[in-house]
């Protein structure tokens, strides 16, 4: 038997259950955000727009972009950007217009009724982060901490994917 064994050792096998559970939160933790903004609007008897329409508002927030930029920026993450797009030009939470320089790109801006779904998604995660420290939840340092730690994560993934090829 070789010294580059494929049985993990007792420490790997550990740390890759970790690595999975810790999967597994991130991904339910998505949903859940996802949830929690769709009971908020559900309350406030705002039912023309959906979670992910709502969180790309306000990613967007008062800047202008492009598309393309949304992803780029983390703005968006998910797959059917374009749709979501079209349906918040029709509805009235956002304009569109053809860059002046590349005809191509579509810059996009919130309306009004946009930043009033920004604003509500904003006030949403302001009691959130209070109720978080108040109920001793978690506080600067441990938020700080897990910060950190995604941020480490994301820059591996975006290496891994940046040298796949």
């Amino acid at each position: 038997m070789s010294m580059h064994s494929t049985v993990p050792k007792q420490e790997s096998a550990g740390f890759m259950t970790g690595y999975l559970e810790a999967l597994t939160l991130v991904e339910r933790l998505h949903r859940l955000l996802l949830d929690v903004i769709k009971d908020e609007f559900e309350r406030l008897g705002i039912l023309d727009i959906n979670a992910v329409q709502a969180l790309l508002l306000f990613n967007i927030g008062e800047n202008e972009v492009t598309a393309g930029e949304l992803k780029s920026r983390g703005y968006y993450q998910g797959s059917n950007v374009s749709y979501n797009l079209k349906k918040l030009v029709e509805t009235g939470y956002m304009h569109h217009q053809r860059c002046e320089i590349d005809r191509r790109a579509v810059r996009v801006r919130l309306t009004a009724k946009g930043r009033a779904i920004s604003a509500a998604v904003s006030t949403l995660f302001a009691r959130h982060a209070r109720g978080l420290e108040d109920r001793g939840v978690m506080d600067m340092a441990g938020m700080d901490q897990i910060t950190h730690a995604l941020r480490r994560v994301e820059r591996y993934w975006t290496d891994q994917i940046r040298y796949i090829y």
